[in-house]
């Protein structure tokens, strides 16, 4: 195990000068409006990562559609992001069913006029436990939703992407993808493909000003990575992987990927931002 700090004064520490940098918790803490008159998709957006993603998008000028498997976290989601004043609409999407992707992107374009961004932030970990120790039916539905519906999602936005002249898709992965997880074995290998499928597609639109990037996060506060942090046992063995010493929160992600989906990040495509309190990744 590595250095142990869970309880200790230095994560006490680290987690007040956490606290005191506000992490860009209110929209006066974002300063930039990069992009303004764009477009966003963002899958499961309604909690999370992504919920936090549509969040800032929408904080820098974007116009967001946020998404999720539930008609009432839809509506919940919609109704705290235009209750902070950001331009949010939503709508139901099992990304796993054609027919609620075919109309994500329809609801987008009749709403807002077009498509801009795509963010493939949903996933799916229906089983604890190794690599080789999962089921046939679990890693079909981790491989499904996790990379599949990622696919089949770029390439539904393309054709859209293609009306603007350029646009930017971004896959969103995990460290899990570098350093397998030992209690998520086949989520792991899912977050590798997509490293994969991010620069395969990247390749083919670059000529086409689509950028394609991806966000490998560490650990995040979420309840998506609740077996890496339910029992105290668990959260030492996670805190003493992480060389900053905490989790990371949503918001420390969502301006990672403002950042790839702007102009600021315009000859940038391909690549696999890693945003992991250190943990080790590539070399």
């Amino acid at each position: 195990m590595l250095r142990t700090i869970a309880g200790s004064a230095t994560l006490t520490q680290t987690i007040r000068r956490t606290m005191d940098r506000n992490l860009c918790s209110s929209a006066a803490g974002v300063a930039a409006k990069r992009l303004t008159g764009k477009v966003a998709i963002v899958t499961a957006s309604t909690e999370g990562i992504g919920y936090a993603i549509a969040e800032r998008l929408g904080q820098e000028g974007a116009k967001v559609v946020v998404s999720s498997r539930k008609q009432q976290n839809v509506d919940r989601a919609v109704n705290d992001l235009r209750s902070a004043g950001l331009e949010v609409t939503g709508i139901k999407c099992h990304v796993a069913s054609a027919t609620d992707r075919k109309a994500l992107f329809d609801h987008a374009a009749e709403k807002f006029g077009g498509i801009d961004i795509l963010v493939s932030n949903a996933a799916v970990n229906p089983e604890v436990g190794g690599v080789l120790e999962c089921s046939e039916s679990a890693w079909d539905k981790i491989f499904d939703v996790n990379v599949k519906c990622s696919y089949l999602l770029a390439k539904e936005a393309v054709p859209f992407l293609r009306q603007r002249n350029g646009g930017s898709i971004v896959f969103i992965s995990s460290i899990a993808g570098f350093q397998p997880f030992q209690l998520l074995g086949a989520y792991s290998v899912s977050k590798t493909a997509l490293f994969g499928l991010t620069k395969a597609a990247s390749q083919e639109l670059a000529t086409e000003n689509i950028r394609v990037n991806c966000i490998a996060p560490g650990v995040v506060q979420t309840k998506f990575a609740g077996a890496l942090q339910e029992s105290d046992a668990a959260k030492e063995e996670t805190l003493s992987r992480i060389p900053m010493g905490r989790i990371a929160q949503p918001k420390e992600i969502s301006g990672v990927c403002a950042f790839l989906v702007s102009d600021d990040a315009s000859y940038v495509t391909g690549e696999t931002i890693v945003a992991s309190g250190g943990m080790p990744s590539r070399l």
